[in-house]
């Protein structure tokens, strides 16, 4: 009750000050237009004086509420665009500035957007629309870190698996299966996949997304369930695919490269009524990419058209569909060891499948429907709603045991899997005053809907071949070896017996206000959610329902108009999908985190930092459950409670002219705290890095004969890893680098990177040791066979190059 209370009476406070201070009334608003008079939507407009920022809604609008008479300088950025500034004198109660025009900023208009204006694309001022809040970055209570599509083309990422956590301290990718999910790690824990601020993690996914229909991604540190849906307490990450702009433009890349990589993907952009009441976008990407083991491969296609209809001028629906398919030999690159971690005896394009092995085939279909409506110039309505549908049919092998000499004994199993996701959310959002105090007010509700069946059957408990050896491998086993998989009945049937089927349901309702006095340097969030979550289990005992009240608490303070501090108490829930191997369903995971940073804009906005530490205790985390897992059946246990801190520091943008950087360090502490084995407490929590560091850097020459030549450097570095059970960094340091040149002129551009440059061939992205038990009937029998203890393993591929080639029309 007494918490209850001092929730309540906050808003009282707020209004009492607000009384107190001088009352001003002065308004100055306008709409921003493109050359060709279609509104520019997102765009950032601040009063450089004093800081306040705003943003343009679907019709170009902004506005700002409780000015004094005075001159204000005001400044509007948008992607895309040349920044433009002007001087205001809100002198009349109502300011109306009418259309303003923005210029182009393409490169058929001039050659600024390609030389020296990057940090206006590596760098962003607001967040995306899907997450809600209207707050600037800078001014955001919390540490958001976002990766543009400019910065991703630079690096010559083909999916949300090439690399992109080199560009966020403290995410690391844990390899696991490259053709479906990303399974991304941050402050502790691995991390959920967002798109378009809809929670779309799932039992093994979702499909890693296709570089081509990406337009940013947001990596939320922290809870921030308030924004949209449930995320885990380290944070979540929020894919955000490219929508119409209204603008007519497209390009055209190719990319070649080392293992035979070929691909192709174009981007078209424009209107499909010349009045621009309706809008759409189409990407497509086709590729052919062997990976770096023998045998192994993975083709994808993806189409996602998208159109947008304006209904009027107030109202306007969006219709989005993706589809993802792809085809593959072996949906991993595991090494396997008697010896240890990356052994030096395996060679780098060690495979553990065979290529008369079934090829699996992925197809995962999405479709989206927004609707968004302007009640008035305060007050919006945006409602969307989501389905999901993923298939695959596949097997897989596995081996049985190693011996000592490198023979692994394998068998081969079916690998089908079938999703089916739902998704709905509405929310409202605008602007009121309370005396001078503005309120930025957000309440919603979000509703999801997750079902998965798995059919992991073993075919043959060994395959009836020589065994594979690790350290002189021969392939070739006949094809007639393989018997054919029935798959008469669909997943759904097959599954029913097994372990693999989930179906998890929540529904949530929300509520946020951000307060701001003195002139609004001074703001003040808080957040109140409610959840209800069922999850269904084997039987009517494992089934749960769950309801939990989530609060949130932020504070920032603006010191001057490029600087800002905050700090944040926030709380997690998280419905868990999936049984333990008696067929329990999982409690939901819990977190409390404790934040505090520092943010600050340099170089007149062109570059940014941001440093904040943290402290997160998060309750049943979920782990692999050695004990009861055997080589054809893998299980999950929960922890009691782990307990990461941490220090993080990312800057990016262009430091000076042409000098354009994206880097970042984390410093994570994350050790179990709680737990019914006495003897686990203190060990560090699986799977996490101690200290990451990363660094891109390119320079592009401004002038001279060269002009648009560009070098790039990449340093990568993940230290005091650990693995398992222990108390001590168990696992290989990870050190790449990477170089790449390339040159622009006009509406073209070419460029060659060059990854893992010194060839480092023990590039370690995932591990874990197997250990057999001599005390035990398994052990005893797996080491009658002449089983040994072994090593799992990912390395990343040798030295190998990307080519690609841009058209911009």
């Amino acid at each position: 009750m007494n918490k209850t209370l001092s929730f309540l009476a906050i808003p009282m406070i707020s209004s009492v000050f607000s009384v107190a201070q001088a009352q001003t009334n002065k308004i100055i608003e306008g709409i921003l237009i493109n050359e060709k008079s279609a509104p520019i939507t997102g765009a950032t407009v601040k009063l450089t004086n004093t800081g306040v920022t705003t943003s343009t809604d679907n019709e170009g609008h902004f506005a700002f509420h409780k000015l004094s008479s005075k001159t204000y300088h005001i400044e509007i950025k948008a992607i895309g665009y040349s920044k433009h500034t002007m001087e205001v004198n809100a002198k009349d109660e109502v300011t109306n500035l009418g259309p303003i025009i923005v210029k182009d900023q393409s490169q058929a208009i001039d050659e600024v957007a390609v030389y020296g204006k990057y940090y206006e694309h590596y760098k962003f001022d607001s967040i995306s629309g899907s997450l809600r809040l209207k707050t600037p970055i800078l001014e955001l209570p919390q540490n958001i870190q976002v990766i543009s599509s400019d910065l991703m083309a630079d690096q010559q990422v083909f999916d949300i698996v090439d690399g992109i956590t080199r560009n966020i301290s403290g995410a690391t990718r844990q390899g696991h299966w490259d053709n479906q999910y990303a399974n991304i790690r941050m402050r502790g824990s691995k991390i959920p996949a967002f798109r378009n601020g809809m929670n779309i993690e799932a039992s093994w996914g979702p499909t890693a997304e296709d570089a081509s229909m990406i337009e940013r991604i947001e990596f939320v540190k922290g809870p921030a369930g308030f924004m949209l849906a449930n995320g885990e307490p380290g944070g979540f990450y929020n894919v955000v695919t490219k929508k119409p702009t209204g603008n007519t433009k497209g390009s055209a890349t190719f990319n070649m490269g080392s293992f035979s990589t070929y691909r192709a993907a174009v981007d078209f952009d424009g209107k499909l009524r010349k009045d621009g009441k309706l809008l759409y976008r189409l990407n497509m990407a086709a590729q052919q990419k062997d990976f770096f083991t023998k045998y192994n491969y993975s083709n994808r296609v993806v189409i996602a058209p998208v159109v947008t209809y304006k209904v009027d001028s107030l109202t306007s629906l969006t219709f989005e569909y993706t589809y993802q398919g792809s085809s593959y030999l072996s949906n991993g690159n595991y090494t396997f060891s008697p010896k240890g971690f990356a052994d030096p005896g395996i060679s780098n394009d060690f495979f553990y499948g065979d290529p008369s092995m079934e090829p699996g085939k992925l197809r995962d279909h999405s479709a989206y429907i927004y609707l968004d409506h302007k009640l008035n110039d305060k007050w919006k309505l945006h409602a969307q709603m989501a389905y999901f549908n993923f298939d695959m049919k596949a097997t897989s092998t596995w081996l049985n045991y190693m011996k000592a000499n490198g023979d692994m004994p394998r068998n081969y199993s079916i690998a089908d899997e079938h999703g089916e996701n739902r998704f709905g959310q509405i929310s409202l959002n605008g602007e009121e005053y309370t005396g001078s105090v503005r309120h930025r007010i957000l309440v919603g509700a979000d509703y999801g809907n997750k079902k998965f069946w798995g059919d992991f059957r073993p075919i043959l408990d060994s395959i009836p071949s020589a065994s594979l050896n690790v350290y002189a491998p021969k392939y070739g086993i006949a094809g007639s070896v393989f018997p054919t998989v029935d798959r008469s009945q669909s997943v759904k049937v097959r599954a029913g017996g097994s372990n693999y089927v989930t179906s998890t349901s929540y529904m949530s309702f929300y509520a946020h206000d951000e307060m701001a006095f003195l002139e609004e340097k001074l703001r003040l969030s808080l957040g109140l959610r409610y959840t209800i979550a069922e999850t269904v289990g084997k039987t009517a005992a494992a089934d749960r329902t769950d309801k939990a009240f989530t609060p949130r608490v932020g504070l920032s303070y603006s010191i001057d108009k490029s600087t800002s501090v905050y700090g944040l108490f926030d709380q997690s829930f998280v419905p868990q999908a999936g049984t333990d191997w008696e067929g329990n369903t999982f409690k939901p995971v819990r977190g409390n985190d404790l934040e505090a940073g520092i943010k600050k804009e340099w170089g007149s906005g062109k570059w940014i930092s941001t440093l904040s530490a943290y402290q997160i205790k998060r309750k049943n985390a979920l782990v692999d459950d050695v004990e009861h897992s055997t080589s054809t059946v893998k299980f999950q246990t929960q922890l009691g409670e782990t307990t990461s801190k941490g220090i993080e520091f990312d800057i990016t943008g262009e430091i000076v002219k042409g000098l354009n950087v994206n880097a970042n360090y984390a410093l994570t502490d994350s050790k179990i705290s709680k737990e019914t084995k006495e003897e686990n407490i203190g060990n560090i929590t699986p799977n996490t890095a101690k200290h990451t560091a990363n660094a891109w850097v390119t320079y592009r020459l401004q002038q001279g004969a060269l002009k648009g030549l560009g070098l790039t450097g990449s340093v990568q570095g993940m230290f005091d890893r650990a693995i398992g059970t222990t108390k001590e960094s168990n696992f290989k340091n990870y050190l790449r680098t990477d170089g790449g040149i390339s040159y622009q002129k006009g509406k073209y551009s070419i460029s060659l990177m060059v990854n893992n440059l010194l060839d480092n061939r023990k590039l370690l992205t995932a591990g874990s040791t197997t250990k057999y038990d001599s005390e035990t009937a398994y052990g005893q029998t797996m080491i009658g066979k002449g089983a040994v203890d072994y090593y799992t393993y990912i390395v990343e591929a040798r030295r190998n190059f990307r080519m690609g080639v841009t058209y911009k029309f």
